[in-house]
């Protein structure tokens, strides 16, 4: 709840939104798929997402599930 609840107060803020994932040493699925609707519902805002640091556990999990493109890592 508290990952949801910090992204969903950022939706509509104006700017950037800065996404530091470089402490991250576990993810599941649920998570991934929570960080891709975030980025999907920013990009059809007009807001953009820049990720600052993305840890080498984070990039494994969403190359593995294909949703490097969807999270913007690539």
């Amino acid at each position: 709840m508290q990952l949801r609840d910090a992204l969903c107060a950022r939706l509509p803020q104006p700017g950037a939104v800065l996404l530091d994932a470089a402490a991250v040493v576990r993810v599941d699925t649920a998570a991934l798929q929570l960080l891709a609707a975030f980025v999907r519902d920013r990009r059809l805002a007009g807001g953009p997402v820049e990720w600052l640091a993305v840890s080498q556990e984070l990039t494994d999990a969403a190359r593995l599930l294909g949703m490097d493109a969807m999270l913007a890592l690539n």
